[in-house]
């Protein structure tokens, strides 16, 4: 299934993501993760995007959007994908609906996060990162795995928990009012075109975790637009059964006893009585009285 995941920062689009790859079987795509492994292996792509965050711009569309195609076409992509991060304006959903048609992978559901913005808050001013392997962890909605004593996999030492800068409750109410210019008027984007289901994003990771799935399975899979199908025999062949099955129908109803009965009765003339055919018992009844006068 291709999904795309909507919500504010600090939603659990991340969360549930994973669940999702678990579950489904499918690759979760990320922005941030294609941007980290495109600069690491050194990529052409991965140039451009170093030389942008270096000199302290955006990273261009079109690079993401580049990267993104790169991505889809890896083996695994091809039963389906998460896409978590990305559309975050109307214009990446007008540019990424174009490449998915390129590319014959159309949408199939968009699911929308909906959380109370004071929820929000006190999820992303909670949340915590390990500085080596990049497991997020909260400090409010679950006790982390990190003050238990659990060991983080690629250093072997306790988790480091860090909190990111645009994580503080200063920024939060900043990043929350771009999100509301730039990313909830995706909502619409999509309800336009039949692919947005929203749900309830608050609550236990496993309550939320029943609601998408839910959601996904009342999702309609969208038909690709723009194309016709090619007419093959098969197809023709299948178009023309119904009424071939008609016509013999009519045929055989035609050829039944009790049909040529009917067909009969309808071509024959009407049974009145006329003079002019009458029984021969009826001419001898007339000349009797003849025979009678000699």
């Amino acid at each position: 299934m291709r999904i795309v995941l909507l919500g504010a920062p600090g939603s659990g689009k991340g969360t549930q993501s994973q669940r999702l790859v678990q579950r489904l079987g499918i690759p979760q795509i990320s922005t941030g993760d294609l941007l980290r492994a495109a600069v690491a292996k050194g990529t052409e792509l991965g140039r451009q995007a170093k030389q942008a965050m270096e000199g302290g711009r955006l990273v261009d569309d079109a690079l993401v959007l580049g990267m993104i195609r790169e991505r889809l076409g890896e083996p695994d992509t091809r039963g389906g994908f998460i896409l978590d991060g990305f559309p975050r304006n109307l214009a990446q959903a007008h540019a990424l609906d174009r490449l998915l048609e390129t590319v014959r992978q159309p949408l199939q559901a968009v699911v929308q996060l909906e959380v109370d913005y004071g929820e929000l808050v006190r999820r992303i001013s909670g949340r915590r990162t390990c500085a080596d392997c990049g497991r997020v962890f909260n400090l409010f909605s679950a006790k982390p795995a990190a003050l238990q004593g659990e060991l983080c996999p690629k250093t072997g030492a306790p988790h480091r928990l860090t909190q990111r800068p645009d994580d503080n409750e200063a920024t939060v109410a900043e990043r929350l009012r771009v999100y509301d210019e730039k990313t909830r008027p995706l909502i619409d984007f999509y309800r336009a075109r039949g692919l947005l289901q929203v749900i309830d994003a608050e609550g236990e990771v496993d309550t939320v975790t029943r609601r998408l799935t839910a959601a996904l399975g009342a999702a309609t899979p969208r038909r690709t637009t723009g194309r016709t199908r090619a007419a093959t025999p098969a197809r023709s062949a299948a178009r023309k059964r119904p009424a071939r099955r008609r016509a013999a129908a009519r045929t055989a109803s035609a050829r039944s006893p009790r049909a040529t009965r009917r067909t009969a009765s309808a071509k024959s003339p009407s049974r009145r009585k006329t003079p002019a055919k009458t029984s021969k018992a009826a001419g001898r009844r007339r000349r009797a009285p003849r025979g009678k006068r000699r």
